[in-house]
């Protein structure tokens, strides 16, 4: 468990108790109370009402971000020829194929985001003990298995994420920085309540989102007001 020093305990005294927040109050609580020296990252966490031990109610998918992430994302693509050249002049990080494979399979796996095409994706399938732990394995369903690699990694990068969901039911993606202002971050959090909601198997009954908390690298959680983000 982390420890946490004296500068987040007196932010945790200024929280009000037994109160679910609206978003644009808790984004500025955060903001207003950031003690970091660095320019904190912004985060949503969602609690779902699935039973994440059957396949048919899986939560997975993408969102762009109006306002982008704020952070560079590094995408490597898994590719050949024409797909290689066009995901290179796009700005991927690494673009490869066997080369690329072989080099994560020996372990590496410094970046943010996996392409592949399809014909690629016969090889890349082998690296399933080294991506699929990390949620790293291009997927047909978040747009990284593409033969449009250039594409692909022009989303990615400015702005476009993943989210998936824990073998518990808990969802988590950065959704900006504490840098942006009020109105950039509350663009992005609508977008990516909206794209959870919107992501809801049909074979999931209930309350879909449960809780609902936002909060910052070094900052502390605040619960949403789930009436005002159900779908």
């Amino acid at each position: 468990m982390a420890k946490h020093g004296k500068k987040y305990f007196s932010v945790i005294k200024k929280l009000e108790s037994k109160v679910d927040y609206g978003i644009e109050d808790a984004l500025r609580f955060l903001k207003e109370n950031s003690t970091a020296k660095f320019d904190e990252s912004a985060e949503i966490a969602f609690r779902l009402g699935v039973d994440s031990t059957k396949s048919d109610q899986m939560v997975r998918g993408t969102v762009s971000l109006p306002h982008g992430t704020g952070k560079e994302v590094r995408v490597i693509v898994f590719a050949s020829g024409p797909a290689a050249d066009t995901a290179r002049e796009a700005g991927a990080t690494e673009v490869g194929f066997e080369d690329l494979i072989q080099k994560v399979k020996e372990g590496w796996t410094d970046f943010d985001v996996a392409v592949a095409t399809p014909e690629a994706m016969k090889e890349v399938r082998k690296l399933g003990k080294v991506l699929g732990p990390r949620g790293l394995m291009p997927n047909p369903k978040t747009g990284t298995v593409t033969d449009d690699t250039a594409n692909a990694v022009k989303q990615f990068k400015g702005g476009r994420v993943e989210f998936k969901m824990d073998r518990n039911g808990n969802v988590m993606l950065l959704f900006g920085k504490l840098s942006f202002s009020i109105e950039a971050l509350t663009e992005n959090c609508h977008v990516v309540i909206d794209a959870v909601n919107m992501a809801k198997p049909s074979a999931a009954k209930g309350v879909f989102i449960k809780t609902c908390t936002l909060t910052s690298t070094m900052g502390p959680g605040l619960a949403l007001n789930i009436k005002t983000i159900a779908a």
